[in-house]
């Protein structure tokens, strides 16, 4: 078995119980209410999740997706947020092979499922999860820098200021983009900057084409800009598809562009 399995599957666990923290943070705080208190429960009967219940993922499968208590159905949502989450993290640590710099990439990626979600339920990217990102991971990477990983720590402020700067102006413009995405694109752009500026094009390019579908397929399906996914969620998958095969997409993007 190669070290980037090994990697994987360590990192898979730690991401499953990441991904069931994070579906706490994508329930309670776009209301605004803590994600310590109260336990996590069940929200017709309000009976709590036993901790054998509350095993991410094989959790719901053994209840058949219903509460133990009152028999009401569980949103699939939680087992594949936490799904989602463990196997973007796993990710990181597959495709990186410097721990230190494969850990402010894999929170980058823990982070995306949950924002896409209550970005679509909410049309909202909540300051209390992009303010703490944006302080915490720079500073990883500047951490693993020292520690002799390979950030490219001018790729990352050029990232910041360029993807998250094109998405400020596009907001300022056109008045249909948030300032939650502004600050989603500035920390994808300082994360994947440095990995190298390709990461960014990628994501960018990525989250454009995406985004271009979607309101193709809204339109068509009669829904309109305003029934259309918001943008912060094709952000995220942009940026989920640069950090785990952004390099090969580059490439094969000059050799098509150069014959």
């Amino acid at each position: 078995m190669s070290d980037a399995w090994i990697r994987a599957i360590v990192a898979l666990p730690f991401g499953l119980v990441l991904g069931s923290f994070m579906t706490v943070v994508a329930g309670r705080m776009p209301a605004g209410k803590s994600l310590i208190h109260p336990r996590s429960h069940c929200p017709i009967c309000g009976a709590q999740i036993r901790n054998r219940d509350n095993v991410p993922v094989i959790g719901w499968i053994l209840l058949r997706g219903r509460c133990r208590d009152c028999g009401a159905r569980i949103s699939i949502r939680y087992p594949l947020l936490e799904l989602s989450t463990g196997l973007l993290v796993a990710g990181a640590f597959f495709v990186i092979e410097d721990l230190w710099l494969a850990l402010p990439v894999a929170g980058l990626l823990a982070l995306l499922p949950t924002v896409a979600v209550i970005d679509i339920e909410h049309h909202i990217i909540p300051n209390r999860l992009m303010y703490p990102a944006l302080i915490a991971l720079p500073l990883l990477l500047v951490l693993a820098r020292i520690l002799g990983a390979p950030v490219d720590l001018r790729g990352m402020a050029i990232g910041f200021v360029a993807y998250g700067g094109v998405l400020f102006l596009v907001a300022l413009v056109s008045g249909g983009m948030g300032m939650g995405d502004v600050k989603l694109a500035a920390l994808i752009g300082s994360v994947l900057g440095a990995l190298g500026l390709r990461y960014v094009a990628v994501a960018a390019g990525v989250a454009i084409v995406l985004g271009g579908i979607g309101g193709v397929v809204a339109l068509l399906a009669g829904r309109g800009r305003k029934g259309a996914i918001p943008f912060g969620a094709y952000l995220a998958a942009g940026a989920a598809v640069a950090a785990l095969w952004g390099e090969p997409i580059a490439d094969w993007y000059l050799r098509t562009l150069t014959g």
